[in-house]
Protein backbone atom coordinates (compact mmCIF):
# COMPACT_ATOMS: atom_id res chain seq x y z
CA UNK A 1 0.00 0.00 0.00
CA UNK A 2 1.42 3.37 -1.03
CA UNK A 3 1.06 6.00 1.68
CA UNK A 4 1.08 9.73 1.09
CA UNK A 5 2.02 11.73 4.19
CA UNK A 6 0.10 14.81 3.05
CA UNK A 7 -3.06 12.72 2.67
CA UNK A 8 -2.48 11.05 6.04
CA UNK A 9 -2.15 14.52 7.54
CA UNK A 10 -5.30 15.99 6.03
CA UNK A 11 -7.64 13.05 5.34
CA UNK A 12 -6.34 9.97 7.11
CA UNK A 13 -6.69 6.46 5.74
CA UNK A 14 -9.86 4.54 4.95
CA UNK A 15 -10.34 1.14 6.57
CA UNK A 16 -8.04 -1.37 4.89
CA UNK A 17 -10.24 -4.45 5.19
CA UNK A 18 -12.37 -5.91 2.45
CA UNK A 19 -15.30 -8.29 2.61
CA UNK A 20 -16.65 -9.56 5.90
CA UNK A 21 -15.43 -8.35 9.27
CA UNK A 22 -16.45 -11.26 11.50
CA UNK A 23 -13.51 -12.39 13.64
CA UNK A 24 -11.43 -9.37 12.63
CA UNK A 25 -9.97 -6.45 14.59
CA UNK A 26 -10.35 -2.82 13.55
CA UNK A 27 -7.62 -0.45 14.71
CA UNK A 28 -8.74 3.19 14.72
CA UNK A 29 -5.48 5.11 14.69
CA UNK A 30 -3.82 8.46 14.23
CA UNK A 31 -2.67 9.04 10.67
CA UNK A 32 0.84 9.65 12.02
CA UNK A 33 1.01 5.93 12.94
CA UNK A 34 -0.15 4.44 9.64
CA UNK A 35 3.25 3.39 8.34
CA UNK A 36 4.31 1.87 11.63
CA UNK A 37 1.10 -0.10 12.16
CA UNK A 38 1.12 -1.44 8.61
CA UNK A 39 4.78 -2.41 9.00
CA UNK A 40 3.99 -4.30 12.21
CA UNK A 41 1.00 -5.94 10.56
CA UNK A 42 3.21 -7.25 7.75
CA UNK A 43 6.06 -8.23 10.08
CA UNK A 44 3.81 -10.20 12.43
CA UNK A 45 1.38 -11.45 9.78
CA UNK A 46 -1.60 -9.96 11.54
CA UNK A 47 -3.92 -10.97 8.72
CA UNK A 48 -7.09 -10.31 10.72
CA UNK A 49 -6.28 -6.68 11.45
CA UNK A 50 -7.91 -3.80 9.55
CA UNK A 51 -6.60 -0.26 9.90
CA UNK A 52 -8.46 3.03 9.71
CA UNK A 53 -6.56 6.26 10.35
CA UNK A 54 -8.01 9.63 11.27
CA UNK A 55 -6.30 12.77 9.94
CA UNK A 56 -2.99 13.32 11.69
CA UNK A 57 -3.62 17.06 11.85
CA UNK A 58 -6.22 16.47 14.56
CA UNK A 59 -3.18 16.86 16.82
CA UNK A 60 -3.31 20.56 16.08
CA UNK A 61 -6.73 20.55 17.81
CA UNK A 62 -6.55 17.66 20.29
CA UNK A 63 -9.89 18.61 21.84
CA UNK A 64 -11.47 17.17 18.68
CA UNK A 65 -9.82 13.75 18.93
CA UNK A 66 -12.31 12.07 21.33
CA UNK A 67 -15.33 12.96 19.19
CA UNK A 68 -13.51 11.96 15.99
CA UNK A 69 -12.59 8.57 17.45
CA UNK A 70 -16.12 8.01 18.71
CA UNK A 71 -17.55 8.93 15.29
CA UNK A 72 -15.19 6.52 13.53
CA UNK A 73 -16.16 3.71 15.88
CA UNK A 74 -19.88 4.44 15.41
CA UNK A 75 -19.47 4.41 11.62
CA UNK A 76 -17.52 1.13 11.54
CA UNK A 77 -19.31 -1.88 10.07
CA UNK A 78 -20.91 -4.10 12.67
CA UNK A 79 -19.44 -7.50 13.35
CA UNK A 80 -15.85 -6.70 14.25
CA UNK A 81 -14.66 -8.97 17.03
CA UNK A 82 -12.85 -6.07 18.64
CA UNK A 83 -11.93 -2.44 18.04
CA UNK A 84 -8.68 -0.98 19.37
CA UNK A 85 -7.82 2.72 19.56
CA UNK A 86 -4.25 3.48 18.51
CA UNK A 87 -3.92 6.82 20.25
CA UNK A 88 -2.31 7.64 23.56
CA UNK A 89 -3.72 10.61 25.50
CA UNK A 90 -2.28 12.93 22.82
CA UNK A 91 -3.14 16.20 24.54
CA UNK A 92 -6.79 15.38 25.26
CA UNK A 93 -6.35 15.78 29.03
CA UNK A 94 -7.85 12.38 29.79
CA UNK A 95 -10.95 12.96 27.68
CA UNK A 96 -10.02 10.31 25.13
CA UNK A 97 -9.51 7.72 27.87
CA UNK A 98 -12.90 8.64 29.34
CA UNK A 99 -14.59 8.28 25.96
CA UNK A 100 -12.92 4.93 25.30
CA UNK A 101 -14.02 3.73 28.73
CA UNK A 102 -17.59 4.73 27.92
CA UNK A 103 -17.40 2.77 24.66
CA UNK A 104 -15.66 -0.23 26.21
CA UNK A 105 -12.54 0.21 24.07
CA UNK A 106 -8.86 -0.30 24.83
CA UNK A 107 -6.28 2.28 23.82
CA UNK A 108 -2.50 2.68 23.93
CA UNK A 109 -1.09 3.57 27.33
CA UNK A 110 1.00 6.71 27.73
CA UNK A 111 0.78 10.46 27.32
CA UNK A 112 1.76 10.64 23.62
CA UNK A 113 3.54 8.83 20.80
CA UNK A 114 6.96 10.13 21.88
CA UNK A 115 6.52 8.20 25.11
CA UNK A 116 5.30 4.89 23.71
CA UNK A 117 7.81 4.91 20.85
CA UNK A 118 10.60 5.52 23.35
CA UNK A 119 9.00 3.02 25.73
CA UNK A 120 6.71 4.45 28.41
CA UNK A 121 8.89 3.25 31.28
CA UNK A 122 12.10 4.59 29.73
CA UNK A 123 10.48 7.90 28.83
CA UNK A 124 9.13 8.38 32.35
CA UNK A 125 12.49 7.44 33.90
CA UNK A 126 14.27 10.26 32.05
CA UNK A 127 11.90 12.74 33.64
CA UNK A 128 13.50 16.11 34.28
CA UNK A 129 16.58 15.24 32.20
CA UNK A 130 14.62 15.95 29.03
CA UNK A 131 12.38 18.80 30.11
CA UNK A 132 14.12 21.05 27.56
CA UNK A 133 13.88 18.58 24.66
CA UNK A 134 11.66 18.96 21.60
CA UNK A 135 10.78 15.62 19.99
CA UNK A 136 10.17 14.44 16.46
CA UNK A 137 9.23 11.02 15.08
CA UNK A 138 9.69 9.68 11.54
CA UNK A 139 6.31 11.07 10.53
CA UNK A 140 6.95 14.47 12.07
CA UNK A 141 10.32 14.77 10.37
CA UNK A 142 8.60 14.20 7.03
CA UNK A 143 5.76 16.58 7.97
CA UNK A 144 7.79 19.18 9.89
CA UNK A 145 6.46 22.13 7.90
CA UNK A 146 2.84 20.98 8.23
CA UNK A 147 2.99 20.34 11.98
CA UNK A 148 5.60 22.76 13.30
CA UNK A 149 6.81 25.47 10.96
CA UNK A 150 3.52 26.68 9.46
CA UNK A 151 1.14 26.14 12.43
CA UNK A 152 3.48 28.10 14.67
CA UNK A 153 3.64 30.92 12.13
CA UNK A 154 7.38 30.59 11.58
CA UNK A 155 6.97 30.71 7.81
CA UNK A 156 5.47 34.20 8.17
CA UNK A 157 7.13 35.48 11.33
CA UNK A 158 10.55 33.82 11.69
CA UNK A 159 11.37 36.15 14.56
CA UNK A 160 8.98 34.08 16.70
CA UNK A 161 11.41 31.18 16.68
CA UNK A 162 13.45 32.32 19.64
CA UNK A 163 10.34 33.26 21.60
CA UNK A 164 8.71 29.86 21.06
CA UNK A 165 11.79 27.67 21.34
CA UNK A 166 13.94 29.76 23.64
CA UNK A 167 13.29 27.38 26.53
CA UNK A 168 14.39 24.32 24.56
CA UNK A 169 17.99 23.15 24.28
CA UNK A 170 17.90 20.18 21.90
CA UNK A 171 15.77 18.39 19.36
CA UNK A 172 15.59 14.63 19.90
CA UNK A 173 14.63 12.60 16.86
CA UNK A 174 12.99 9.37 18.05
CA UNK A 175 13.65 7.28 14.95
CA UNK A 176 11.38 4.37 14.08
CA UNK A 177 13.57 3.41 11.12
CA UNK A 178 17.29 3.57 10.41
CA UNK A 179 17.03 5.97 7.48
CA UNK A 180 20.00 8.27 6.71
CA UNK A 181 17.78 10.60 4.68
CA UNK A 182 15.39 11.12 7.60
CA UNK A 183 18.36 11.54 9.94
CA UNK A 184 19.74 14.30 7.73
CA UNK A 185 16.33 15.97 7.48
CA UNK A 186 15.84 15.82 11.26
CA UNK A 187 19.25 17.49 11.71
CA UNK A 188 18.10 20.25 9.35
CA UNK A 189 14.92 20.66 11.41
CA UNK A 190 17.04 21.10 14.54
CA UNK A 191 19.16 23.71 12.81
CA UNK A 192 16.07 25.59 11.66
CA UNK A 193 14.92 25.75 15.28
CA UNK A 194 18.36 26.68 16.59
CA UNK A 195 18.59 23.53 18.73
CA UNK A 196 21.28 20.93 19.32
CA UNK A 197 20.54 17.65 17.58
CA UNK A 198 20.26 14.14 19.00
CA UNK A 199 19.01 10.97 17.34
CA UNK A 200 17.65 8.01 19.30
CA UNK A 201 16.73 4.84 17.41
CA UNK A 202 13.62 3.58 19.21
CA UNK A 203 12.04 1.33 16.61
CA UNK A 204 8.37 0.81 17.40
CA UNK A 205 8.79 0.91 21.17
CA UNK A 206 5.65 -0.16 23.04
CA UNK A 207 3.44 0.03 19.95
CA UNK A 208 3.87 -3.62 18.99
CA UNK A 209 3.12 -4.88 22.50
CA UNK A 210 0.02 -2.67 22.68
CA UNK A 211 -1.35 -3.93 19.36
CA UNK A 212 -0.45 -7.60 19.65
CA UNK A 213 -3.25 -8.79 21.98
CA UNK A 214 -5.90 -7.17 19.80
CA UNK A 215 -4.33 -8.20 16.50
CA UNK A 216 -4.00 -11.91 17.20
CA UNK A 217 -7.00 -14.09 16.57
Amino acid sequence: MRLDDDILTRRGLAASGGGGVAGRTLVVACGALAREILALKALNRWEALDLQCLPANLHLRPDRIPDAVAAAVAAAPGGYERIFVAYADCGTGGRLADRCAELGLEMIAGPHCYSFFDGNAAFAARGDDEMTAFYLTDFLVRQFDAFVWRPMGLDRYPELRDQIFGGYERLIYLAQTDDPALDAEAARCAARLGLAYERRLTGYGDLEAALAPAARR
